[in-house]
């Protein structure tokens, strides 16, 4: 599949980006600090994002699987009227996967608790600064800019699986870390597909030239704001200093894979 050189120019921009929210993982996973209470931190961190999404829930609680509720009630009374049954279909999948991978690392969590200490509970779960800050703004730029702001946060949406592609590396090892490494490699094969039409789909669009300027703003601004937040999220591996420098692009980009991109269009 060949890609417009609109999209490859993007796709050249953030890919540093992409490589940032990695090493901030991959210098976690490899630290000699890491123990079992950072791993609970980040784990609990993670459920949020899995069970929460963009915390945008219109249900009773928060949680997409909420939302599901609210949304299957305006939506199936409707369908194959005003609603294409595979929009319902997309909305039921989305929800299962995110929460399966909700499911996968609360599990892995419960196995780290010590003697008497309570399991993970969804409803307890709380965001933190820096990924309020990025889920708001993703909540801002769809509200504001429309579907150049929906393809932004596609586009930008799991941050090129960094976080499953270098946990998936940890299967060889033994223990929890095996564990959390074939949790990683679940997750990773449910949602690259997903995060490449997010990517590569953005050819379909016909965007015009300032449409084409403003979603490379937006998905820059968005994955910087990623690695701050996965930064947080794993108690801050990597020094101010450094991220810095991945930003200024003092980093090796993240080779992207074009013809698997394309296969999934």
């Amino acid at each position: 599949m060949a890609f417009s050189s609109n999209l490859v120019e993007l796709i050249e921009l953030n890919a540093p980006l992409w490589a940032g929210e990695a090493e901030v993982v991959r210098t976690y996973f490899n630290s000699d600090k890491r123990n079992a209470e950072t791993d609970k931190g980040w784990l609990k961190k993670q459920c949020w994002k899995e069970y929460a999404g963009i915390a945008d829930s219109q249900g009773k609680t928060m949680g997409m699987v909420s939302d599901l509720e609210v949304k299957l009630r305006d939506m199936v009374p409707q369908l194959d009227t005003t609603v294409d049954r595979h929009d319902l279909l997309d909305v039921l999948e989305t929800v299962y996967v995110e929460y399966k991978h909700y499911c996968l690392f609360a599990d892995i969590y419960d196995q780290l608790r010590s003697n008497g200490e309570a399991q993970l509970n969804a409803h307890k779960l709380e965001t933190w600064d820096e990924e309020e800050r990025l889920a708001g703004r993703r909540r801002e730029v769809r509200k504001t800019y429309g579907e150049i702001g929906a393809r932004a946060s596609s586009f930008t949406e799991g941050g090129y699986c960094t976080l499953y592609s270098e946990g998936a590396k940890l299967k060889s090892r033994s223990g929890i870390d095996g564990e959390i490494g074939n949790a990683c490699q679940i997750v990773f094969d449910d949602e690259f597909g997903h995060a490449m039409k997010g990517i590569a789909g953005v050819d379909d669009a016909n965007l015009s030239e300032s449409d084409w300027d403003l979603l490379r703003k937006l998905t820059m601004e968005q994955l910087e704001m990623r690695i701050h937040m996965r930064n947080a999220q794993f108690g801050y591996p990597v020094s101010d200093k450094r991220i810095s420098e991945i930003l200024s692009g003092k980093i090796e980009p993240i080779k992207f894979d074009y013809e698997k991109a394309g296969s999934y269009v």
